[in-house]
């Protein structure tokens, strides 16, 4: 080997640099096609030329966002899908001899338009809604309504760990399926990267379905670790659905030292909008296995309205042609006039948002944002660090809040309108991920909200700005570097 590199090593290192000119030159260009925004494109391209042979790579592993082809073949099996779908009666939709839908306050029809885009569903009257705050109660609630399931347990979420929390999911999906109910369980191939198939076979003997969702390591899907399903979905025979940001783990119960009391928030839904969170489930199921399960025993006709509630669900993802998600927080923080509170573990947005919630703070409005003290992804919290300052300057008010983890993703406005679900308010939740969310027009579950959002402000720290201001210049240099990267946090 020595003897061959000592004869032809000048034809070793001119092969090796015409190959990495080729490889950076066909990067470049497919940042330039594929990089709508001038800073992300601008970002990776000195990336790419900084970087040789590393930063194709890294473009390669983390830069794709919309255009790819399991992005293509996801919307081929949405329509096929919808397609399929438009079966169901009706009078499943609505409910047979259910109330007519109360009207959305005039001041909420924009964001209400805004989410009932082609690809969207309606806001929904009747509805109940059950707020939780803890994990603990949330996977009781949860647990109880799988041990009451009569005809199916549809459920996705993003992590299920192999650790106690989810062995209790595992046992309780195998005795649903042993006694003849349908259970479908997607959970993503990279958030439940720990888990084991292992996990999984007490479930699928006893009949039930697992399937990830876009698989890592199948070259098919090209290796992504982007265009993630951050979804946290739970529907049980079509009439109780599950949604908001927790997980299946150990860590959500606050069992975890690494992040002690774990504070979250998950609701439960009963009525039409149940539906909606059907369906955005069975798309998900259809495209991870091509099975398309449809019919009124997924919808049910005479679909009881057991509260007052106004519900709209919203989702999004890459291959979306409406950031349903992104756009409704935009319009909610330009909609409020006297208050704009968000919890959001990440704070890493886009300029729009950012530029939306600076204008609402100069504007006078009280806007106040609760995030972590210690965080679990030091880049991104170095990130939204760098971005504190112009906030603080228009009058923001930051908190951390400092009794534990704060994993909560909410949005409430005027103490009329709130959207709670998965997405955080970074770019990976607004543009990379697929998200869910349920916006509430009703004031009584936002006051609830509020009153959460308060209570967790005792246990924070607010910003000071003169302090932040005199904070090292290393930390300043940390923070620049790690906003870098904002285009994929």
């Amino acid at each position: 080997m020595t003897a061959f590199l000592d004869q032809f090593w000048q034809d070793v290192a001119g092969w090796l640099f015409l190959l990495e000119v080729v490889v950076t030159v066909g990067t470049l260009l497919s940042v330039l096609h594929l990089k709508r925004e001038p800073m992300s494109a601008i970002a990776w391209s000195l990336a790419v030329i900084l970087l040789p042979l590393v930063g194709p790579l890294m473009f390669f592993v983390f830069g794709y966002q919309t255009i790819s082809r399991p992005i293509r073949r996801k919307q081929h099996r949405r329509k096929k899908y919808l397609s399929l779908a438009a079966d169901v009666p009706a009078e499943a939709k609505t409910g047979e001899g259910a109330p007519g839908p109360r009207a959305v306050p005039r001041r909420w029809e924009v964001l209400a338009k805004l989410a009932h885009h082609p690809e969207g569903f309606p806001v929904t009257a009747g509805n109940r809604v059950e707020l939780y705050h803890l994990g603990e109660t949330a996977y009781a609630a949860m647990l109880a309504a799988i041990a009451e399931a009569k005809h199916h347990v549809h459920i996705e979420f993003f992590i299920f760990r192999p650790d106690e929390s989810g062995r209790r999911f595992v046992a309780a999906l195998t005795l649903a399926a042993r006694r003849g109910v349908e259970v479908r369980f997607l959970y993503d191939s990279v958030g439940s990267h720990s888990t084991s198939q292992r996990l999984f076979k007490a479930i699928v003997a006893a009949g039930g379905k697992v399937s990830g969702f876009l698989p890592l390591l199948n070259p098919v899907y090209r290796f992504r670790v982007n265009l993630r399903n951050h979804r946290k979905i739970l529907v049980v025979d079509g009439r109780v659905g599950f949604t908001g940001g927790l997980n299946i783990g150990d860590e959500y119960v606050g069992k975890v030292p690494q992040f002690g009391h774990w504070r979250d928030t998950h609701l439960r839904v009963e009525g039409p909008a149940v539906e909606s969170l059907q369906r955005v489930f069975l798309e998900d199921w259809h495209f991870a296995t091509e099975e398309a399960a449809r019919g009124p025993a997924y919808y049910p006709v005479h679909l009881p309205h057991p509260g007052t509630s106004l519900v709209q669900i919203v989702h999004s993802g890459p291959d979306a042609e409406h950031k349903a998600v992104r756009e409704s927080y935009f319009a909610g923080i330009l909609r409020g006039r006297k208050r704009v509170w968000i919890a959001s573990p990440y704070y890493v947005p886009d300029a729009g948002v950012r530029d939306a919630l600076v204008l609402a703070g100069r504007a006078g409005v009280d806007v106040r944002l609760l995030c972590l003290f210690r965080p679990d992804h030091w880049v991104a919290f170095l990130a939204a660090r760098y971005y504190w300052p112009e906030l603080l300057a228009a009058g923001v008010k930051v908190y951390q809040y400092a009794r534990g983890m704060m994993h909560s993703k909410y949005l409430l406005v005027d103490g009329e309108w709130a959207s709670v679900g998965s997405a955080n308010l970074d770019n990976r939740s607004l543009l990379l991920n697929y998200e869910a969310n349920a916006l509430i027009y009703d004031a009584k579950v936002v006051a609830e909200l509020e009153a959460e959002f308060l209570n967790d402000l005792e246990w924070s720290v607010r910003i000071d700005p003169e302090v932040f201001a005199a904070r090292p210049a290393a930390a300043r240099l940390a923070e620049n570097a790690a906003r870098l990267l904002s285009p994929i946090l």
